[in-house]
C-alpha cells in the first residue's frame, strides 16, 4: 500500500442529527463497519468511530469521487440532511478535533480519546489501517493526549455521565435518593460514580452480565448492588433517578417498568437516557410522574461547560492546527520519498543493465577484481551525483504541493509510471466537493 490515496469522511453527529439519525447510522459494531467499507470497490483503508453521539467513517481511495460514493453507500439508511461529507483536509482536521474532545457533547470530555483508540484497534483487526490512516489516527490520539495533559479542556464536568447527574439534580434532590444505572460499560460506570459523588443513598446497577454489575457496585462508595436486567421490573419503579447507558438495539425500559403512581409523594421520577439507540421507550415520557431526558436534552448542561472552557478550547484549537500541519508535512515527506525511491529504483535498473554490458565486454579482454570495483564505484557515484539535484527539487516540490513536478520526474525516470495517482494535494486547503451541506458547523 502506498500513501497516494485521498481521505474522505462522512459523519452523523449530535450536531448534524438527532438520536434517531444516530441510530440509523450506527453499524452493528465498528469492526463490521470497517469490513463493509473495505469490501467496496477501490477503498484501500477504512476507519469507523461509533459512539452514543457520533458515527464517523473515514476511507482512503484513489479519487475523491470514489470516496464520496463509498461514504454515501455506508450511510445509505440515513436522511441526507443529517449526513456531513468532507474532503481530505477537513476530514483529517476533524479527526484530530474529535480526539481532543472539541466536537463532543460535553466539551473536552475524556471518554472520546479511549473510544478513538478502541476504534483504531477495531479497524486494524479488520484490515482497514495502512499507511495513511495509521498516520492520521495515531496523530489524533497524540493530540488528544496533549490536549488533556497540557490544557484545562477537561476540568469540571468531563462526561455525559456527569452531565446526566447534573441534569437530574436540577429536577430533584439527589441527596438520600435512590439511583438506578442501567448498563455497566464505561458510560454506565461514569454515571454511577457521578451519582454516588452527588450523594445518592442507594444505587442499583442493572446489567445483562450480572458479574459486571456486581463489580461496578463494589467499587462505589455508597450502598450499591448489582442486578440482572430482568430485575428492572421491580427495581426501576422504586428509583428516584434512572440513568440508562446500554448498547441494546431495543429499549430496555418500558412504561411498565417505571413509576406510574400519580399520587406519589414528592417530586416525580427522573430518567436520563444516554443510550444510542434509545434505551427508554418514548412512551415512557407520557407517564405523569416521570420526566424522560435524552441526549438532545443535555444541551443546557453542555453549553454551560462549553462557556467555562472557552479559553482552553481556543488553546486546543491552536494545538490541533499545528498538529494538522505536522501531519500534512509527514504525508508530503512520504509522498516525496516515494517518488524519490521510484526514481532511484529506475536509475538502479539502468545502472545494473549498463554495468552488466560494460563488464561483460571488459571481461572478454580480461579485467581484475580491483578494476571491476573501480567501474562499479564509478557507476554508483554517477547515479548519486546525477540524482542529488532532482532529489532536492522533489522534496522542495512536495513541500510546496507541486505534484506536477513530481509526476513529471516519475514519468521521466520511469516511463511505465502513468497512473496519475499523485495528483491530489495534501495540506493545501483543497477539498473534495461535499455531497451535501448541513447546519453542522464543526
Amino acid at each position: 500500500m502506498t500513501s497516494t490515496g485521498v481521505v474522505t469522511a462522512g459523519r452523523v453527529t449530535h450536531q448534524s442529527g438527532g438520536v434517531d439519525d444516530l441510530a440509523a447510522a450506527s453499524p452493528d459494531n465498528q469492526r463490521v463497519g470497517v469490513e463493509a467499507l473495505c469490501s467496496l470497490q477501490s477503498v484501500e483503508e477504512a476507519y469507523v468511530l461509533s459512539t452514543c453521539n457520533r458515527v464517523e467513517a473515514y476511507v482512503v481511495t484513489p479519487d475523491p469521487a470514489i470516496g464520496q460514493a463509498a461514504i454515501r453507500e455506508f450511510f445509505d439508511t440515513v436522511e441526507m440532511q443529517a449526513l456531513v461529507i468532507t474532503g481530505h483536509d477537513e476530514s483529517l482536521r476533524h479527526l484530530l478535533s474529535v480526539a481532543t474532545g472539541l466536537e463532543s457533547v460535553v466539551l473536552g470530555e475524556d471518554q472520546i480519546i479511549g473510544q478513538v483508540r478502541t476504534a483504531y484497534e477495531d479497524a486494524r483487526n479488520a484490515g482497514g489501517i495502512d499507511e495513511m490512516l495509521e498516520a492520521a489516527v495515531t496523530k489524533a490520539i497524540h493530540v488528544g493526549e496533549r490536549a488533556r495533559t497540557e490544557t484545562a479542556i477537561n476540568d469540571g464536568v468531563v462526561s455525559l455521565g456527569s452531565a446526566a447527574t447534573r441534569l437530574a439534580a436540577d429536577e430533584i434532590s439527589l441527596e438520600d435518593a435512590t439511583g438506578l444505572v442501567v448498563g455497566a460499560g464505561e458510560m454506565g460506570r461514569l454515571a454511577a460514580r457521578s451519582l454516588a459523588d452527588a450523594g445518592v443513598d442507594e444505587l442499583v446497577v442493572a446489567n445483562r452480565t450480572v458479574s459486571h454489575a456486581d463489580h461496578l457496585a463494589s467499587e462505589l462508595p455508597v450502598d450499591a448492588e448489582g442486578v440482572a436486567l430482568e430485575a428492572l421490573a421491580t427495581t426501576a419503579a422504586a428509583a428516584d433517578v434512572v440513568v440508562t447507558a446500554t448498547g441494546s438495539d431495543d429499549p430496555v425500559l418500558t412504561p411498565g417498568h417505571l413509576d406510574n403512581d400519580d399520587a406519589r409523594d414528592g417530586p416525580g421520577q427522573v430518567v436520563v437516557d444516554l443510550g444510542q439507540p434509545r434505551d427508554v421507550d418514548p412512551a415512557a415520557d407520557e407517564l405523569g410522574p416521570v420526566t424522560v431526558y435524552d441526549l438532545d436534552d443535555l444541551e443546557t448542561i453542555t453549553q454551560a461547560t462549553r462557556e467555562q472552557r472557552a479559553d482552553a478550547a481556543a488553546e486546543v484549537e491552536r494545538m490541533v492546527d499545528r498538529e494538522f500541519e505536522l501531519l500534512c508535512d509527514q504525508y508530503k515527506r512520504a509522498r516525496a520519498d516515494e517518488a524519490i525511491a521510484a526514481m532511484y529504483e529506475s536509475a538502479e535498473r539502468m545502472k545494473a543493465r549498463e554495468l552488466e554490458q560494460a563488464l561483460s565486454r571488459l571481461e572478454a579482454e580480461g579485467i581484475t577484481d580491483e578494476q571491476r570495483e573501480v567501474v562499479e564505484s564509478m557507476a554508483d557515484a554517477l547515479v548519486n551525483q546525477l540524482l542529488a539535484p532532482p532529489t532536492k527539487s522533489l522534496r522542495e516540490a512536495a513541500a510546496e504541493d507541486d505534484w506536477s513536478t513530481i509526476n513529471t520526474a516519475l514519468q521521466l525516470f520511469n516511463p511505465e509510471f502513468d497512473d496519475g495517482r499523485l495528483a491530489p494535494t495534501f495540506g493545501t486547503g483543497q477539498q473534495a466537493e461535499p455531497y451535501s451541506e448541513t447546519a453542522d458547523d464543526d
